[in-house]
């Protein structure tokens, strides 16, 4: 009985979910200067073989969306104008080539836009299947940091063990990934945080140099804590305010990984000519623009070297809020004051 059950159960929410696609429209967040407001639209649709359709259970917020919000920071060309860069849900409907899922799978994704919304449709590379110890609420706080940070240390950066590292912004979505992941990885982490509260909190999670940007100089304790070597990778989401300690703070050879300007873009006089003399990389990377082919290798490597690390205690992702999606001017408001501490999610009701 219990068996005939399950399966009549398994038919029913399947059934439940291939009814979803016969809705025309759904509700997304849409923004009217700078403010946000819940309102109907026209629900995506499969356009691609490899498409997915996915009934959002949670999306979660980015700095990306608060600079979209306030038109800075556009969205690629051709992708939705809908703030949302990632979203966990239910598969409620296939394309003819998909191989990777099924209707019914949970899963998870980074998005180029449209996260903030009832449904997104997207190519299914861009998505993996939310790991069985991982409820949707926190699988919704991986995509877009955990692979940015994983791009950043190992596949920009190449970092090697023993290695040093430091991490803006380490109380971050991105920098609290990066942090885990360089321990993991076996590097000597140094990590800036604007509060002794969150400094406290990156330590819990492998960090080993705090220093609290407010009140100290980061590159004069990285001299000293290095005796005089500095750090052989930067991860620098706060640019122009930034430059003139990150080169002092940089070894000889070392690699600067430019992802974000918090701090403004502009630089000194003899910016170019202080990287030349250190013999420095500096790249400069966003996934936003990365090609689906490339996201997808990115999502098979954290499949492979990270996921079965959730759930065991090593990684874990790091949630600050969950609110509703109807306080999403509230989120934002949340981040732009830098007082989160991990991921801010948004659960679509």
């Amino acid at each position: 009985m219990n068996k005939l059950f399950s399966h009549f159960k398994t038919f029913y929410n399947l059934k439940s979910l291939k009814n979803f696609k016969f809705k025309s429209t759904m509700q997304a967040v849409l923004v009217k200067d700078s403010k946000m407001f819940i309102e109907n639209v026209e629900k995506v649709k499969l356009k691609l073989p490899q498409d997915i359709l996915v009934k959002v259970e949670a999306t979660s917020i980015n700095r990306a969306d608060i600079l979209q919000r306030k038109g800075l920071y556009p969205p690629p060309n051709g992708e939705s104008r809908i703030l949302g860069l990632e979203a966990s849900g239910v598969v409620v409907e296939t394309g003819d080539g998909c191989q990777k899922f099924r209707v019914g799978d949970r899963v998870a994704g980074i998005l180029s836009g449209g996260g903030y919304a009832e449904y997104v449709c997207s190519d299914e590379r861009n998505f993996f299947k939310v790991p069985n110890t991982m409820n949707l609420i926190s699988a919704a706080a991986v995509p877009e940091v955990w692979i940015t940070a994983y791009q950043l240390i190992h596949t920009i950066s190449n970092c090697q063990a023993c290695d040093t590292i430091l991490v803006h912004a380490a109380g971050s979505g991105v920098g609290t990934a990066a942090v885990q992941l360089a321990k993991h990885a076996k590097l000597t982490v140094y990590a800036t945080a604007g509060s002794e509260n969150k400094l406290e909190k990156i330590k819990q999670l492998g960090g080993d140099v705090m220093i609290n940007y407010k009140d100290q100089k980061f590159d004069e304790i990285i001299l000293e804590r290095t005796q005089g070597n500095g750090v052989n990778v930067i991860l620098d989401c706060v640019g122009g305010s930034y430059i003139t300690q990150n080169l002092n703070s940089l070894a000889m050879d070392g690699k600067w990984i430019l992802y974000g300007f918090l701090g403004g873009h502009n630089v000194e006089s003899k910016f170019l000519l202080k990287l030349f003399a250190k013999r420095a990389q500096l790249t400069a990377t966003t996934l936003r623009t990365r090609s689906i082919e490339y996201k997808g290798e990115l999502i098979k490597s954290l499949e492979n070297d990270v996921f079965p690390y959730f759930g065991t205690g090593k990684l874990n992702p790091i949630i600050d809020k969950v609110l509703d999606w109807t306080n999403v001017n509230e989120a934002h408001a949340y981040m732009e004051s830098n007082q989160s501490f991990g991921k801010i999610i948004l659960k679509i009701s």
